[in-house]
């Protein structure tokens, strides 16, 4: 159960450092921070024996929540359009 929670814990940390990423440098042309979450994902799962291949997972997951509209859209690279900037909500 304590594992769990320590995942659920990264995953969160992965999702707030995504929205807040995407607050401050949304507006930056740069690639999108979904593409870091699957690299995330992809590397943790290469090293998935360790912990922290775990915990890479688990934060991956997280940040590539934060910015699933733009992974469904496979928008890749440049700034966010939007209007209304919220820490609460998938974009």
């Amino acid at each position: 159960m304590e594992v769990l929670v320590v995942y659920i814990i990264i995953a969160f940390v992965g999702f707030a450092i995504g929205r807040v990423g995407h607050i401050l440098g949304g507006h930056l042309n740069t690639p999108d921070h979904w593409i870091y979450g699957v690299l995330a994902i992809i590397v943790g799962a290469f090293l998935y024996k360790h912990d922290w291949g775990k915990w890479l997972i688990a934060f991956g997951i997280g940040h590539t929540i934060s910015d699933l509209k733009d992974m469904l859209n496979l928008k890749f690279y440049g700034p966010d359009k939007v209007e209304v900037k919220k820490f609460w909500g998938i974009d």
